[in-house]
């Protein structure tokens, strides 16, 4: 929201400079974005009289002005053909940086044509202060020299930006924001009441509300025999200041409303519509014998059927766009959508038709425009109108934001009615409009009609005052209170010890006591908030942590020592994304998303972390490896959420002079066991097994699981059709362990247990071969090796698997190295054989039998 500052002081009686200004939207809960001060970036220019101007001895087209400054007199160089004696100009002093040429001048005189110049005399574009460059500025009125030219040029009004909360769009306006300042303090709130305009004729439009639920009032009026062209230049400068394009003054007159009271309007070409005008879901048939008989709404599309043509909305519209450029294309979209009442889309350049959960603006033959967003082209008023009709109306907001969503339309009207427009505002902003139209386009207004009724103002709020300084720690007075709320527009009634504070209409957002105590805390000032220390408690303090929190803190930390780097990504995805890894839960799908690339809730957090990894590949990065640790989403039951720790890395060989090699399977499978150790899963009791879901790929994926349902983590590469689908290119592989899945660590016993120390003694090696099913994991089998003799056996490692000559068919050869670790005595051969034995017999149990 922006705004001047001379137009803030239209509505507030202020003698607070700028800075204070500025100082107390802050503390009253404005977020200034930026101020831009045009004075500031012209400080060094002044108005100067050129005393005299002579053509240079050395060239025709230059003139060696005499110049009267704020430095005194000075001999200036000038090209311009309107440089002259006794004009006044804008003088450049040496060493200046001219923002329209994107230079400084030098610090020191420099010679033009062998005549020194001392400085410059500038045009408005050199200065950024207007178009005109065919000659330095002509000053009209009596300016004296050393006048900032700021203050010449009308460039010394401040432009205030600042961010408007959802809650609070009564700030979407000049007069709104000059309430709150009032009652912050910085001056007195001029609330002058906008006198009814009387009408002299009754109005010839009938206005019906079809659609009650979305438009609840409607009111109009018709000015006939205006005369509309361009607005007067303090309405131009007034809405160019704050970065709008003046365009007529009938439609400037709206904009001004819209950014001075936050309340929207629009002005139709009366001769453009009919006699009926309605707020409306849809079209019904057409009255026999006009020229429209069907409108249709159907999927976003209209078709619209007469004698002699049949006609489909949006992209499929029948116009000859053969060979047309871009611009022409354009032109033949504008007036295909301004005959047949749709809207070209400022996003996407689409033709846009009004669908089933639109509310339209429509006579009897055609949508004039879309209700709280956009008004008709063909509808609209250009420099041949002559009588008008005003449209003020109240649209419910969430209608608002659905059709906006829709239609991709972004304007300053759907801004404001999805945030809520003043209800009390309908009637008072149509009398404004009319005055300003009658003022500065002459006519002659009708009587108001108006359709419907006012929503309900918010309901009353029984207030204690006591809270106050409960939930703040301020003491305030009473009469302090109710002084700020009164200032803020609310109605105070402390007749008894609870008050009854009646809520504007332009506060919706207020609906209990503790919005009072806000309210009553922000225009006092955050910064008088008490600071008070809580009381430390005895001893050393810990921060509890819960044992999921603690499984989180753990795995991210062995994710960043495996290489990989944390992302924190959207908890939402786009549908078909969802789709490719096994599709959003039920319940899952969101009503009101913030974004259609957003709109379920996502199933694996391996979705954006794809993304990521391709856009990092797209600007060079060599191997990029990112994880994220966060929930996922099943369902809508209490179980349905899931906490996750997911990994994604590229699967591209690694430049080494020693040979590359390339990550596989086994690398991911490695980097899950690693966080689901780190996580307290007991990883020796982990099973693998090949039975990875559809978006990883077969025979190159796996789960690790503890038991044959409690799957703790997926890993492996990712399918290439979900990768494809995704527009991620080559191989990629992938981790997604399930934290809560690991059970919870048993309570131990208070049994002190001997530490764990290195053994002084020698270790013993062993290898073993082993013919096994080719079904049969090799983790499997080492399992029940470890499990052989778990006092003496420290470790059970598979070196070598062989298929082929002198391996039975089905079979497969698997060499593994047993270590034993003595802990008090050196092992004898038989001690190290009853080993042995117990280790061929655990194979054989796991269906192995000892190689010959």
């Amino acid at each position: 929201m922006k705004f001047t500052l001379s137009w803030l002081k239209e509505h507030l009686e202020t003698d607070k400079s700028l800075a204070e200004i500025a100082d107390a939207m802050t503390m009253a809960g404005l977020e200034i974005e930026h101020i831009d001060n045009p004075a500031d970036r012209l400080a060094a220019f002044t108005v100067a009289h050129v005393k005299d101007a002579q053509p240079h001895p050395d060239a025709d087209k230059l003139r060696v002005c005499t110049v009267e400054t704020v430095d005194g007199i000075k001999q200036i160089v000038c090209g311009a053909p309107n440089a002259r004696a006794g004009m006044t100009a804008i003088y450049a002093p040496l060493g200046a940086y001219i923002p329209g040429l994107d230079f400084a001048l030098d610090a020191k005189p420099r010679k033009i044509r062998g005549v020194e110049s001392h400085g410059m005399l500038c045009s408005t574009k050199e200065l950024e202060a207007g178009e005109d460059h065919d000659g330095i500025a002509d000053l009209k009125g009596d300016w004296a020299v050393g006048t900032p030219a700021a203050k010449a040029l009308g460039l010394d009004d401040p432009v205030i930006d600042f961010e408007v909360t959802p809650n609070r769009p009564d700030w979407l306006g000049v007069h709104g924001i000059a309430r709150d300042l009032a009652a912050a303090g910085v001056g007195t709130f001029k609330d002058a009441e906008i006198a009814p305009v009387k009408g002299s004729f009754p109005c010839p439009v009938k206005i019906e509300t079809a659609w009650p639920e979305a438009c609840p009032v409607f009111a109009g009026r018709v000015v006939r025999g205006v005369k509309n062209g361009p607005s007067p230049e303090w309405l131009q400068k007034r809405l160019k200041a704050i970065g709008l394009r003046p365009i007529n003054t009938l439609v400037d007159i709206t904009n001004l409303i819209s950014h001075e009271r936050a309340r929207p309007l629009h002005v139709y070409d009366l001769s453009k519509i009919g006699t009926i005008i309605r707020a409306t879901r849809g079209w019904s048939t057409a009255k026999e014998g006009e020229k429209v008989s069907v409108r249709k709404y159907a999927d976003g599309r209209v078709e619209y059927r007469t004698s002699t043509e049949l006609t489909a909305g949006l992209v499929g519209a029948r116009f000859d766009a053969t060979e047309a450029t871009d611009e022409e294309l354009m032109d033949k979209k504008h007036e295909f959508a301004k005959v047949h009442g749709g809207f070209v889309s400022l996003q996407t350049n689409e033709i846009v038709f009004p669908s089933g959960n639109m509310c339209v603006i429509a006579d009897d033959t055609r949508c004039l425009g879309l209700g709280g967003v956009m008004g008709g082209e063909y509808s609209g008023c250009t420099g041949t109108t002559v009588d008008v009709f005003i449209e003020s109306a109240w649209f419910e907001p969430s209608n608002i934001r659905t059709t906006g969503r829709e239609t991709g339309i972004v304007s300053d009207a759907r801004y404001r009615f999805e945030r809520g427009v003043d209800t009390s505002s309908v009637l008072p902003g149509l009398e404004l409009a009319t005055r300003l139209i009658l003022d500065l386009c002459g006519g002659e207004a009708s009587e108001v009609y108006v359709a419907g009724e006012v929503p309900a103002d918010p309901a009353s709020i029984a207030f204690d005052p006591v809270r106050v300084a409960r939930l703040t720690g301020l003491d305030i007075s009473y009469d302090r209170i109710a002084s700020i709320l009164i200032a803020l527009g609310f109605g105070v009634d402390r007749a008894n010890p609870v008050w009854t504070v009646t809520v504007p209409s332009w506060r919706r957002d207020c609906t209990q006591g503790a919005d009072l105590i806000e309210e009553v805390a922000r225009i006092e000032g955050y910064d008088r908030l008490p600071a008070t220390s809580l009381k430390r408690p005895a001893g050393r303090f810990e921060a509890p942590a819960t044992p999921m929190q603690n499984r989180v803190r753990a795995a991210r930390r062995a994710a960043a020592n495996r290489g990989y780097q944390e992302a924190v990504t959207w908890s939402f995805c786009r549908e078909d994304q969802a789709a490719l890894f096994g599709g959003h839960g039920t319940g899952l799908k969101l009503a009101n998303p913030i974004s259609s690339e957003l709109d379920v809730m996502r199933p694996s957090a391996l979705v954006h972390l794809l993304l990521s990894l391709q856009k990092s590949l797209d600007k060079g990065l060599a191997d990029p490896r990112y994880f994220e640790a966060g929930p996922i989403y099943l369902d809508d039951t209490p179980t349905g959420q899931r906490t996750v720790v997911s990994l994604v890395r590229v699967a591209s060989a690694e430049r080494d002079w020693k040979g590359a090699r390339q990550p596989d399977v086994f690398d991911a499978k490695a980097d899950a066991l690693a966080v689901l150790e780190a996580a307290g899963a007991p990883v020796a009791n982990l099973q693998a097994a090949p039975e990875a879901r559809s978006w990883w790929h077969p025979g190159r994926s796996g789960v690790l699981r503890l038991g044959p349902k409690n799957v703790l983590a997926e890993f492996g590469e990712i399918h290439p059709g979900a990768l494809k689908a995704l527009g991620v290119e080559g191989r990629v592989l992938a981790v997604e362990a399930f934290l809560d899945a690991i059970p919870a660590s048993k309570a131990k016993g208070t049994k002190s247990r001997p530490a764990l120390q290195v053994s002084d003694l020698m270790a013993v090696r062993r290898d073993f071969a082993f013919l096994t099913p080719e079904s049969v994991p090799a983790g499997d089998l080492m399992r029940a090796l470890a499990g052989a003799d778990k006092q003496l056996i420290s470790d059970v490692a598979l070196f070598d698997r062989y298929q082929g000559k002198g391996v039975p068919e089905g079979h497969v050869s698997l060499a593994l190295e047993v270590t034993l670790q003595p802990q008090d005595k050196t092992l004898t051969e038989a001690e190290i054989d009853a080993v042995s034995k117990r280790i061929i017999a655990a194979a054989e149990k796991q269906g192995a039998k000892l190689r010959g």
